[in-house]
């Protein structure tokens, strides 16, 4: 087949079911595509046991896939042996080997590889200046800090040039501070190399924050691909909706003229998305951000506060809507008067609401 322009891999029908020791059978892939760009930085996110660290591995090449093909710069590797693939992949244990110094765990693999000497010392060299480390070759891993092992496990993958840098949930052991440093210097790596990064996770802002697409999982299928902005604006089913960030789901009266919503009435016409108009509803589920809830404080207003919460410069608020509750997020010079307890008006920005599957 011939090498499709601009893509690192190609994956068609890609489907993996293992075996429960009850007897039954878990689908842990179900038909999965995905096309990843050369030289981009692929997202795989979702929630756990979601099918997206199976198909990393079945890219890895450490689980063979039931059926489907894969296919890395347009020639098949799903039945390549792992050793012969073009990939590396960075694991969350980092790996390392304790025995040897930083400079030899990097060196490890272009040894087996039969590399001569001096394009391995030079190969180290560089790697271990690509991740900043040049002055710690010679320290051994339990010598270094949580971030420092992460480093040298991302060195000795991109020492060998892989055409693709598979990372399973590499920064999940980091405490907070040093993952986003390490998300930053991720972001760096990979456009430094121009190497395809695939990461999993299941942190939706660092998915967001990283990819320059997102592909979400959710129950071994793929239910949405695109660049983060899209993929958190135009969420197109509601597990998207409330998986990425955090949404109001609407339940909508089935039949109700204007697609109306119990305990608050129709949506106005101007709050639809564009692309997204009440009249193309076919299920009963509109979704809307808290930032996109407008809230105005109302001593004779419909709607009682629930509660009123000031974290940082905004305020965070949940109301009463008939049975259901809605969630709120402003900035706190716009939110004088609203109090737990209170009451108040809502509405929502124009172009907000979206009809998603439910």
């Amino acid at each position: 087949m011939a090498a499709t322009e601009g893509l690192a891999l190609s994956i068609r029908g890609v489907s993996k079911v293992f075996p429960t020791p009850e007897g039954g059978e878990v689908r842990a892939l179900d038909d999965v595509s995905l096309e990843v760009a050369d030289g981009s930085f692929m997202v795989l996110l979702g929630p756990s046991g979601c099918g997206k660290t199976t198909l990393l591995r079945c890219i890895a090449g450490l689980e063979a896939p039931d059926s489907g093909q894969i296919d890395l710069k347009g020639t098949r590797i799903d039945d390549v042996p792992v050793w012969k693939r073009r990939v590396n992949t960075v694991f969350q244990s980092y790996a390392l080997f304790p025995h040897m110094t930083v400079a030899q765990n990097i060196a490890f693999g272009l040894q087996m590889d039969k590399l001569p000497k001096d394009e391995v010392a030079r190969k180290v060299d560089q790697s271990l200046a690509l991740v900043r480390l040049s002055d710690l070759g010679g320290r051994r891993p339990h010598q270094l800090s949580g971030g420092q092992q992460q480093r040298v496990a991302l060195a000795r993958a991109l020492a060998k040039e892989p055409e693709v840098l598979l990372l399973d949930e590499p920064l999940s052991a980091l405490d907070l501070k040093l993952r986003r440093g390490m998300q930053l210097e991720l972001k760096r790596l990979q456009q430094e190399t121009h190497i395809t990064f695939i990461l999993v996770t299941h942190d939706q802002d660092e998915a967001m924050s990283m990819g320059d697409e997102v592909a979400v999982f959710n129950e071994g299928r793929i239910v949405q691909v695109g660049a983060p902005r899209d993929v958190y604006l135009r969420p197109r089913t509601s597990f998207v909706a409330d998986f990425i960030g955090e949404a109001n789901l609407l339940a909508l009266i089935p039949g109700a003229a204007g697609a109306e919503v119990a305990g608050w009435g129709a949506i106005p016409a101007d709050a639809w998305a564009s692309d997204s108009p009440a009249a193309d509803a076919s299920r009963s589920v509109a979704a809307v951000r808290p930032e996109d809830v407008v809230i105005s404080a109302d001593p004779q207003g419909r709607f009682p506060i629930v509660d009123a919460t000031f974290i940082g410069g905004d305020l965070h608020a949940v109301v009463q809507v008939g049975e259901a509750t809605i969630s709120a997020r402003q900035p706190a010079a716009s939110a004088a008067g609203l109090t737990t307890g209170g009451r108040c008006e809502l509405t929502f920005r124009p172009g907000s609401v979206r009809i998603v599957d439910a």
